[in-house]
């Protein structure tokens, strides 16, 4: 009788979940909409984490799994594994916010005790993503749902530095003499560093600066990534084998071609976009005036004080970064300034909403004229007041300004955060560069124009995510196994064997 009843508490209080969950999906999605989805996968053929983990995240497939409202979903650990850049939100025909209903089903899942998934996907995070420690703060956060920051940190120390520290004695002996130069110790470069010394090959990666880890550990605010993580990360990879060369930059004294005359049988480029954009306005010279790297790697450095009120130019995530980091040196009052609406802003909705919570005020529709000053110290910008116009290349409306709109803000610093672009000029004349200043390769290998060369990550898309970065190490990595082994560089089997042949799920 006891053991029956025991039985029928349990129905209950599963019955009772399921009710709460089916409340708050019903909530959180049309289902009605779910339900006329066409399955076009254009979520899943968008998603970085589902071309890293083939087989392991599918956001289309877990999206309409939700609709069952069973146990086993809040179990699942693909719930843990959506990497936040809302890539299927804005690419969705439908609208539907996927990284927000997998936040809203985590929270219900963490509320009921349901933390299987997290701890699965600790593991699977361990064993398939390069740098594990930085993507789980950078790109998975845990810590947005399980405010319990002791159970965060005793998990990864379990599943990660413990678990990954005894795989790295599993690793496989060196296979081959074949050596290879990676230029630029990155997340890009790092990944291929990392995949490369599995498949047995000696790696060197030559770093310009004196500490490795590339825009990690110089433009990450280290509320966000503390330094000592990247160590970690970097140290699994050195415990491979790589070998990393501080304090050598490549094209002053060390030339490329020279990498191949020391018997490297392949490169590959990873610099990144290490670079702000050109800003050319009147005043960008004066004192306060910032430019959004180099103030950002200042800051880790804590080497930049601020007074009371910072004004921020831009709107992707470098400018939120930019913005919170102000704020933590001391600055009583910042604002950003963003020159289109708030729905064409690149930065993470949930950044910008943190951001706000914050204090930090966000003014869109405006464009910075010039900045003004007082014996050379910055103390007022003059802005002027915009509208949308027609859509550009990109899909966003462009701003038009609007004349006599013009007006005067007062401010102690200007932070400019318009982007960023990679620095190619170490490159020889046989690698060809594009307009914007990156490398030009072939899309599916990662060649470049010259023999052996291989380049992938920022320096040859642009600014882009760390779970990005980390997919063109991957890449190039199975590009660079395939070249040097002589094989036929086919771009399907290029693509199969870097995100699988599950990877769309459409």
């Amino acid at each position: 009788m006891l053991n029956q009843l025991n039985e029928q508490s349990v129905e209950i209080d599963v019955d009772i979940n399921r009710i709460k969950l089916e409340k708050i999906l019903g909530y959180l999605l049309d289902f009605e909409k779910l339900r006329n989805c066409n399955g076009c996968g254009i979520c899943t053929a968008t998603c970085p984490i589902a071309k890293l983990l083939p087989g392991k995240y599918n956001p289309r497939i877990l999206l309409h799994s939700l609709s069952s409202a069973n146990e086993k979903i809040l179990k699942s650990p693909e719930l843990w594994l959506c990497g936040w850049c809302y890539s299927c939100y804005r690419r969705c025909p439908q609208n539907l916010n996927l990284p927000e209903i997998f936040h809203a089903v985590r929270k219900f899942a963490v509320e009921f005790g349901y933390l299987e998934g997290f701890y699965k996907a600790l593991d699977i995070i361990k064993t398939e993503v390069p740098l594990p420690l930085s993507c789980s703060n950078i790109c998975f956060h845990p810590d947005r749902v399980i405010k319990n920051k002791k159970l965060v940190t005793e998990a990864f120390q379990k599943a990660i530095l413990t678990s990954n520290k005894e795989d790295q004695q599993r690793s496989p002996i060196l296979k081959n003499r074949k050596k290879i130069a990676i230029i630029g110790s990155g997340p890009a470069g790092l990944s291929a560093a990392n995949y490369l010394a599995k498949k047995g090959y000696s790696v060197t990666i030559f770093e310009a600066l004196s500490s490795p880890g590339g825009m990690l550990r110089r433009c990450i605010p280290n509320y966000r990534l503390p330094n000592k993580l990247v160590d970690f990360d970097i140290m699994f990879i050195t415990d491979l084998g790589v070998k990393i060369k501080t304090n050598t930059p490549i094209g002053e004294i060390l030339k490329i071609n020279k990498l191949f005359e020391e018997g490297y049988d392949a490169i590959f480029i990873a610099t990144g976009a290490q670079q702000d954009k050109e800003f050319s306005i009147k005043g960008q010279e004066l004192n306060g005036v910032y430019k959004a790297l180099d103030f950002l790697e200042s800051a880790n450095k804590q080497d930049v004080k601020l007074l009371n009120k910072i004004t921020v130019i831009g709107g992707g995530n470098v400018a939120i970064d930019s913005a919170r980091t102000a704020l933590r040196l001391g600055a009583k009052e910042v604002t950003i300034l963003y020159r289109r609406s708030k729905e064409e802003m690149p930065a993470s909705p949930w950044e910008i909403r943190e951001a706000e919570k914050e204090g930090i005020k966000i003014d869109y529709l405006v464009t910075l004229k010039r900045i003004l000053a007082e014996d050379g110290k910055v103390t007022a910008i003059e802005c002027i007041k915009n509208e949308l116009g027609a859509q550009d290349k990109t899909g966003r409306r462009l701003p038009i300004p609007i004349q006599g709109s013009e007006f005067t803000l007062p401010t102690d610093g200007v932070i400019i955060a318009i982007g960023q672009f990679p620095n190619t000029v170490f490159l020889s004349k046989t690698v060809d560069v594009t307009k914007q200043r990156t490398i030009e390769t072939n899309p599916f290998t990662l060649e470049t124009s010259s023999p052996s060369i291989f380049a992938g990550g920022d320096v040859v898309l642009g600014a882009g995510t760390l779970i990005d970065a980390i997919l063109a190490g991957k890449q190039a990595a199975y590009s660079i196994d395939s070249y040097l082994r002589g094989d036929h560089l086919d771009p399907i089997e290029i693509a199969e064997n870097t995100y699988g042949n599950e990877n769309g799920g459409c």
